[in-house]
């Protein structure tokens, strides 16, 4: 399955950072955290991705292509003609497909426009603005089980996101926005869709967290995999400081791989 990774917003909340690149690739430890997330897929057999940008995507694609050399020993030999000689790859063996899904793009917009390159099976998706310890392969599997048309994953947290009711089989019967005094189980990203879900997406308006995930709930196609770990997201300066101060001090929860 492949991998598609929401990172086309403007970022505003941490604008300390995001006017000069998108969030997703504001760094932690020298590396964006696009690139965690990524990894931590990887750690579970997923080699895929697809980026869905537009705010400042030629950073992310200027990335990508510069990643490979950057994490090779080069030589630039001019002495007969102009040769570069790659040395000790150390790149991971990902296949990396950006796409540019427009600047002022909604979330389910951005999603509907990257439906080429996704195939007639099922993918995951999750936002390029977080991170955590979800096993992957779990959710995968309970995603098959289940049979609906999405799973998303639920965490436990205090933060303004959109708010779930879900029944003792797991099934989401209403998905809404949080308010300041609900403490309950959130939407925490890392979603597997099938591709029936490009049925509820409509254009470049549609806001995948509002009505494709309120019809799906209503319609009981919509699943919780509850996540009991460690998630979060970094919407603010004091979230990023948070991560690199973990990442810093080799305490990174979310590490999952081997260097």
């Amino acid at each position: 399955m492949k991998a598609v990774i929401l990172a086309g917003g403007y970022g505003t909340r941490i604008s300390e950072e995001s006017h000069l690149k998108p969030k997703p690739m504001l760094e932690i430890g020298e590396m964006p955290i696009l690139w965690h997330i990524m990894k931590e897929y990887s750690a579970h057999g997923v080699k895929e991705f697809i980026i869905c940008a537009g705010y400042k995507q030629n950073i992310i694609k200027e990335w990508f292509a510069n990643y490979f050399l950057h994490t090779s020993d080069i030589t630039f030999d001019f002495t007969e003609g102009d040769k570069v000689i790659v040395h000790d790859k150390h790149a991971e063996k990902w296949k990396v497909t950006v796409v540019d899904t427009g600047l002022n793009t909604m979330t389910g917009g951005r999603v509907k426009r990257i439906q080429k390159y996704t195939g007639e099976e099922p993918f995951y998706l999750t936002y390029g603005d977080a991170v955590s310890n979800v096993d992957i392969t779990e959710l995968t599997k309970f995603h098959k089980e289940h049979g609906k048309c999405v799973t998303l994953t639920t965490v436990s947290i205090a933060q303004q996101k959109g708010v779930l009711d879900i029944n003792e089989d797991n099934t989401i019967t209403s998905f809404r926005e949080k308010d300041e005094e609900d403490s309950t189980l959130i939407n925490g990203g890392y979603m597997i869709c099938n591709p029936e879900i490009f049925d509820y997406l409509e254009d470049d308006t549609t806001v995948f967290e509002k009505k494709p995930l309120r019809t799906l709930a209503e319609q009981g196609e919509l699943k919780s995999f509850y996540h009991p770990g460690f998630w979060q997201c970094m919407d603010t300066k004091r979230e990023k400081d948070l991560l690199e101060r973990l990442w810093s001090r080799g305490e990174a929860p979310w590490k999952i791989w081997k260097d």
